[in-house]
């Protein structure tokens, strides 16, 4: 009887990797690297605070509070935004996936979460305790995480990587004596707390720059544009639901649904119309690049904000006028295009047309606002128009090239 040549065959055995392993800096051409489920996990509880600093500033704007509303948004974002984008340029240069690794990126998560709770806080009675102790957990997690590089690399690999360790340090020492300062100098001071968190990176990187992966880097930014996009219309579906269970006014709110997911179609189709990893060759061109997504970020949850004013407006429950109330949505969103067309689309477009329908769909988007309550419906053609037209170029455009 013939054996089973299947059964004769050798197994393969797994061997599992050791729980601790040397940190040391991945290949910046490594193939097919792709997005872990560790980041996605670390993106979905960062978006708890994105939902969390977007429904507070729905409420500020909807009761036309615009200046604490705003002031508020843009430092959560800011926490947010500069937290979440530091350790995705770690993880792209320097992810081992060993436990400590993976125990110092979940203490992140939880210090995101701390941060997330204080959110109402800071918008309601300038409360940055809570906050301000989430985000300084989540960078001294981040420190650590930047001396086991160190203590991986050599020469002045090393250096940056303790530059960035210090520097990070440093900024929380400044954070955590913001908390004991007088209210009204608060003001004054965060500013330049700012400042300083943006300054590590580049001073770190004078000379020598970590080892990012441009392909890995550019589908992080948009697997968290794509949350942040789901965020944005949860929110709106939300704040349509509650309208339509305690008003009963389905018919008067099509036209805000329509329109919002109109924008937000529009908002997907535009940033993932092109793939941009090739346009990341320097640290010059990567850091313009993600600290530009600060705006792409911050507008695209703004929407979502928006949309839910425009929903109060809509069943009278919001204390601005309706054209205040489509400046909630239309500002934002012109904001997104801009923006988007600035990081993304003019590196690839051919041609006066093309390069000029994103600045120009923005300008019309700002326009609408002077429709009052049409003008969130009129917003999501105008964007939906955008995208047909540039379909239509490109389609043009490679018949031309062929």
């Amino acid at each position: 009887m013939a054996s089973d040549p299947a059964a004769a065959a050798p197994r393969t055995r797994h061997v599992d990797p050791p729980p601790v392993r040397r940190m040391v800096p991945r290949d910046r051409h490594e193939p097919h690297r792709v997005a872990t489920p560790l980041e996605l996990f670390f993106d979905l509880c960062f978006v708890v605070a994105v939902g969390q600093a977007g429904r507070e500033l729905a409420h500020s704007l909807a009761a036309g509070h615009y200046g604490e509303g705003l002031r508020g948004y843009v430092l959560a974002f800011f926490a947010i935004w500069w937290a979440w984008m530091n350790f995705t340029w770690f993880a792209s240069a320097y992810d081992c996936d060993d436990v400590p690794y993976r125990v110092t990126t979940l203490v992140q998560i939880a210090g995101v979460l701390i941060l997330a709770a204080g959110v109402p806080r800071l918008f309601a009675t300038q409360d940055m305790a809570l906050s301000i102790t989430g985000y300084v957990v989540m960078r001294l997690a981040m420190v650590t995480q930047w001396l086991r590089a160190a203590a991986g690399e050599q020469g002045e690999a090393r250096r940056v990587a303790l530059r960035y360790a210090l520097g990070i340090a440093l900024c929380q020492v400044g954070w955590v004596v913001v908390l004991f300062l007088p209210h009204g100098a608060r003001p004054y001071v965060l500013p330049i707390g700012v400042l300083c968190e943006l300054a590590v990176p580049v001073i770190a990187e004078l000379r020598t720059q970590t080892s990012w992966h441009p392909h890995h880097i550019a589908e992080r930014y948009g697997l968290f544009t794509l949350i942040v996009l789901g965020e944005t219309v949860a929110a709106a579906t939300v704040a349509v639901q509650s309208a339509v269970d305690e008003h009963e006014e389905l018919g008067r709110l099509v036209p805000v649904a329509i329109g919002g997911l109109l924008i937000c179609f529009a908002a997907w189709w535009i940033y993932f119309a092109r793939p941009v990893h090739e346009h990341l060759r320097s640290n010059r061109q990567a850091f313009a690049w993600g600290y530009g997504h600060y705006l792409v970020f911050g507008s695209a949850a703004a929407i979502g904000a928006g949309l839910e004013v425009a929903v109060e407006s809509t069943v009278h429950k919001a204390e601005i006028s309706e054209r205040a109330a489509t400046a909630t949505v239309t500002v934002p969103t012109a904001l997104y295009l801009v923006t988007v067309w600035f990081l993304h689309s003019r590196h690839t477009k051919r041609g006066a047309v093309a390069q000029a329908l994103a600045p120009a769909g923005a300008v019309l988007v700002l326009a609408c606002t002077a429709l009052g309550g049409p003008g969130v419906l009129a917003a999501g053609l105008v964007c939906a128009l955008m995208v047909a037209a540039g379909v239509l170029v490109h389609s043009r455009e490679s018949r031309t090239s062929v």
